[in-house]
């Protein structure tokens, strides 16, 4: 059935053991793998679980934690909450999740209270806002950080794990030698003033992996939290191709349900689309149009990319995407599928909407 996401777990293994050994070998950090671009996958859990190299699990959704807690566990694996917990998903938490990132006393203060009703300790990892403005205390903040870890260290059911820092997502701060030695100096602090060791300084996800091959993370950095580097073998700090990956271990296909040769203009007075915004459309004469079987709903058309390189994705609505297929050497016609290469955010939708079959090599 299509649309459906191909999932080739031969190159994703292979993607897999490129980002170890640049991470592992050269970085001498540990490996924490995200789950959440492909939605958890089953057939991608079992892949990391099963992998020696990886350490952590994570996700950023409990619900996806939740389905997987018992077999990465039994692998070995420590599982992760990336997303900061929210009140009403506490007891889950404490449940699934080995060890959670935060920033707020409040909800530090409700996991050591759940914590200690399910009679476990809990580890916590302390984030640190170095300018990307997401979330974090701000690294200025220095009464905040300490106040936070003086009471992070007097409960009893949680255990300070480490201090971590985002960046890229938000403000598109890139990381640097510069800003992530300032997390490390926050960890030397930290430890000083409290005579405590830190067991982790995560210095980012696939941003932060550059700088291991440029030679230039901190030495204090021990851990790195990977999602796109694994799964379409790039940094996202400059989108540049890793050693040892493939980009193309995940593609969107869809089948063609229209095909047609239109004006490339559309014809009356143009208002908003579907989404609210008015497009602007390019004078390409009379074209052959194909429509395709998916759309928003279910994909991020500004990050595919056709695996015909001489077809040209014109726009879509909610659940029909256009294609210009009329340069293309292939003869295409009802029922017949494109293939496209996939960036993050079609990834991501592609992996999350129930309308998208996942199928597997």
């Amino acid at each position: 059935m299509y649309p459906r996401l191909t999932i080739d777990l031969k190159k994703l293994k292979n993607n897999l053991e490129g980002v170890a050994r640049i991470t592992k070998e050269q970085g001498r950090c540990s490996l924490m793998i995200v789950t959440k671009g492909v939605c958890a996958d089953r057939e991608v859990v079992k892949l990391i679980c099963r992998h020696p190299a990886v350490d952590f699990v994570a996700d950023s959704r409990i619900q996806n934690l939740e389905t997987y807690a018992e077999r990465a566990r039994k692998a070995g694996k420590q599982t992760v909450l990336l997303r900061l917990p929210m009140a009403c998903e506490i007891d889950k938490v404490i449940r699934f999740a080995d060890i959670s990132f935060n920033s707020e006393l409040e909800t530090l203060k409700l996991l050591n209270e759940e914590a200690a009703s399910q009679r476990v300790k809990h580890k916590v990892v302390l984030m640190i806002d170095l300018g990307d403005l997401r979330e974090g205390i701000f690294f200025k903040a220095e009464e905040a950080i300490y106040n936070t870890v003086s009471q992070v260290l007097s409960m009893d059911h949680l255990q300070l794990y480490g201090i971590a820092v985002n960046l890229t997502c938000y403000g598109a701060i890139i990381p640097k030698h510069d800003n992530l030695s300032r997390l490390c100096q926050w960890a030397e602090n930290i430890e000083k003033t409290f005579s405590i060791e830190l067991q982790m300084v995560s210095g980012g996800n696939s941003s932060s992996i550059y700088l291991i091959e440029k030679g230039e993370l901190p030495g204090r950095i021990n851990n790195l939290r990977l999602g796109e580097a694994f799964l379409l073998g790039n940094d996202t700090a400059y989108g540049t191709k890793l050693s040892g990956t493939t980009d193309d271990a995940l593609l969107l296909e869809a089948q063609i349900i229209e095909l047609k040769e239109k004006p490339s203009i559309p014809i009356g007075e143009s208002g908003v689309d579907a989404f609210g915004k008015k497009p602007v459309y390019e004078d390409r004469g009379k074209i052959k149009r194909a429509i395709i079987a998916i759309g928003q709903q279910d994909t991020d058309i500004t990050s595919m990319n056709p695996l015909d390189s001489k077809v040209d994705i014109l726009g879509a609505s909610s659940d029909h995407m256009i294609l210009d297929v009329t340069k293309s050497d292939e003869s295409y016609s009802i029922g017949d599928v494109v293939k496209f290469k996939v960036g993050y955010g079609a990834m991501l939708k592609g992996a999350t909407s129930n309308y998208v079959e996942k199928v597997y090599k």
